[in-house]
């Protein structure tokens, strides 16, 4: 069974003992399949009657090309959504987006079924959140990921304040304020990765999880386990991890108690390492606002729990998408491309997290 038109596909192939395997594909290539509220919607709802089916034995998320799992979220449309409405706090059109993009990417992380993400090509922003939380999280020799919001006036959102501090060291920070790309190596040394297995075995995969019996084991994720195992590319078929190898001079960088320290460490690197020197240039060239918020809400989410990480999330986002570093950065990157946005002053971050309503919408998460 196969639903197609939509910028989701659909399907349930047949497998063994008597289940289905589900498999649902994101079709938006001009964008490399960025996240829009239509698509949100429409993987939510197959991921809710999934759930409640008990002939589906596990699912599997991809996207329909090898260049790109998802490159992030819409944010041309909800710039244009916050400039047709400036000043307003929540912004209706920004609200559905996030509030429906985290109970998404919350329902992953607490799915109740074996969830596999084809992680292939580039992953970035509101695809790391489809990716993160998923029980198998696959890599591949192709796989860029990168959560750049501080080029954009915004914070690595979508669960971001809930798995960078949970990286080795103080990784998650330098990723955050930085945007640096990491590769498969990388994606295994962090936590956001389970698994590399090439990309041109993707196929491979599925057909083995069609081919698996679900009837014979308790537990339908060491089912997924084994097939992944089976499938898993040679330590030698992908890169060495780039984190890995600067962790020494990562943890030196963000040392300091002090964010000022932090940031001028980073900004001042001038050894050989390419990846470093990328780095420090993305931080230097990146919304003052955006730092400050990456290191606020690392502390503000330091002692909550997963449905209130997303909570916060989603107050922070809202308040950030009105101020103008948003607007900016989205034009400067995506829209002109003159890659020279006109950033304001660091705005007053602690305003950021103040709700902008009386009833919050993710209230029923838990």
């Amino acid at each position: 069974m196969l639903e197609t038109n939509n910028p989701v596909r659909l399907e349930e192939r047949e497998a063994g003992g008597g289940k289905r395997v589900a498999i649902a594909t994101l079709d938006a290539p001009k964008s490399l399949h960025a996240l829009t509220l239509e698509m949100i919607r429409l993987l939510d709802a197959a991921l809710l009657r999934w759930r409640d089916d008990p002939a589906i034995a596990c699912v599997v998320l991809q996207s329909s090309t090898d260049k790109a799992f998802c490159a992030g979220g819409d944010v041309r449309g909800l710039r244009d959504a916050v400039l047709a409405q400036p000043g307003v706090v929540p912004n209706p059109e920004a609200q559905a987006f996030f509030s429906e993009e985290y109970r998404l990417d919350h329902r992953i992380h607490t799915y109740g079924k074996p969830l596999m993400v084809w992680g292939g090509g580039i992953v970035m922003g509101g695809g790391l959140g489809l990716m993160a939380g998923a029980s198998h999280r696959v890599a591949t020799e192709t796989t860029r990921i990168a959560m750049p919001e501080i080029s954009i006036g915004l914070f690595p959102d979508v669960g971001g304040s809930w798995f960078l501090p949970r990286m080795p060291g103080r990784v998650g920070l330098f990723l955050g304020l930085t945007g640096a790309p990491l590769n498969a190596a990388d994606a295994l040394f962090t936590g956001l990765a389970d698994y590399v297995v090439l990309q041109q075995d993707r196929n491979r995969v599925i057909d083995k999880l069609c081919e698996a019996d679900w009837s014979t084991t308790a537990d339908a994720s060491l089912t997924m386990d084994r097939v992944l195992r089976v499938c898993a590319a040679p330590t030698e078929a992908v890169a060495a991890s780039e984190v890995r190898t600067h962790f020494d001079t990562i943890q030196s960088m963000t040392a300091s108690r002090s964010l000022d320290d932090v940031l001028h460490a980073i900004r001042s690197y001038d050894g050989d390492a390419q990846w470093l020197r990328r780095a420090s240039t993305a931080l230097d060239a990146g919304s003052p606002s955006s730092a400050a918020l990456v290191w606020a809400i690392q502390q503000h989410a330091r002692h909550l729990g997963l449905a209130d990480v997303f909570r916060l999330e989603l107050m922070v986002a809202l308040r950030c998408c009105a101020q103008p570093d948003f607007s900016e950065g989205v034009r400067a990157l995506l829209i002109d491309k003159d890659n020279a946005p006109q950033w304001q002053a660091a705005a007053d971050i602690e305003q950021c997290f103040v709700p902008p309503w009386p009833q919050h919408p993710l209230a029923d998460l838990n």
